[in-house]
């Protein structure tokens, strides 16, 4: 897991964000124009596209020109480091309940 870990600090700081959150909950119905998004949400189209870079540089979204209209897409595939991440940590987190289980129900046997 260490070596996607610089990756998944990105997706998570990316992801953080209530506004950023809100565009991939937004690009999860299908692509629209960066306009239809912006009016959205209550700020400026410039403090707006500062959120855009972000999910675009941490590849959680991607965007094309045509013409005048920038068009954003959700990169799906970017969101399993955070789904690979949290079921490494569920997992982990199920063995530590299972053994504290363990302790609690057999209590005299020998620990391992």
């Amino acid at each position: 897991m260490a070596q996607y870990s610089a990756e998944l600090d990105g997706v998570l700081i990316a992801l953080a964000d209530p506004t950023r959150r809100g565009v991939i909950r937004r690009l999860g119905r299908g692509p629209t124009s960066v306009g239809d998004l912006a009016r959205e949400f209550p700020m400026t189209l410039p403090s707006f596209m500062k959120h855009v870079r972000t999910l675009e540089t941490n590849g959680l979204i991607s965007t094309v020109k045509s013409g005048r209209v920038r068009t954003c897409a959700l990169s799906r595939g970017r969101l399993a480091l955070v789904d690979d991440w949290l079921a490494e940590q569920r997992r982990i987190w199920e063995e530590r309940t299972d053994r504290l289980e363990h302790l609690v129900t057999y209590p005299t046997e020998k620990q391992q």
